[in-house]
């Protein structure tokens, strides 16, 4: 397994509409371990192949045992089939937006249908934490970052300093 350099925002690939993967394949596996990885050394609990140059549907989601996840979760070709009317908001990050966190509001449950690691379809009933993160990860792979929920002014606010903090960490 590999740690794979995490792209940051203003980066326009973030922006980058995912292609869905034809089949769960041993490089798509090694893909979803390396994503793992990173994800763990970020740290992080979830992340989407665009935030590490890859273009395709796989996502990344591990919660830990503190919220009852007991193994992470592999995620290919996404499709949310339902979400509740009823809202919940959370304080998000993004390991594609450093040391940023806002509240957004979600449906506070979604039942989605994916892939597993192995290839085959699952259906999964979600709510609270693991629901906003599938939620999350999903919008990277449709070019959404969470600041895009947020009014044009704090988001230009937030790109600004991410754009500042890129060109310092350049020229280290």
């Amino acid at each position: 397994m590999a740690i794979l350099p995490i792209i940051t925002a203003p980066d326009p690939r973030l922006k980058q509409v995912s292609e869905p993967v034809e089949a769960v394949t041993d490089d798509v596996r090694r893909l979803m371990d390396d994503m793992l990885e990173t994800m763990y050394g970020a740290p992080g609990i979830g992340l989407a192949a665009i935030q590490v140059g890859v273009a395709k549907n796989i996502i990344v989601i591990d919660l830990g045992p503190d919220e009852g996840m007991e193994k992470p979760l592999f995620l290919v070709n996404p499709e949310i089939l339902e979400t509740s009317e009823e809202l919940s908001s959370y304080n998000e990050g993004c390991l594609s937006v450093p040391e940023e966190y806002w509240e957004v509001q979600r449906p506070a449950r979604c039942r989605v249908r994916y892939l597993d690691y192995d290839g085959k379809e699952q259906v999964l009933e979600a709510e609270g934490l693991l629901s906003t993160c599938i939620q999350h990860e999903m919008d990277h792979l449709k070019g959404i970052l969470f600041i895009d929920y947020l009014s044009s002014l704090k988001r230009n606010m937030i790109l600004r300093r991410a754009s500042k903090a890129r060109r310092l960490k350049a020229a280290e």
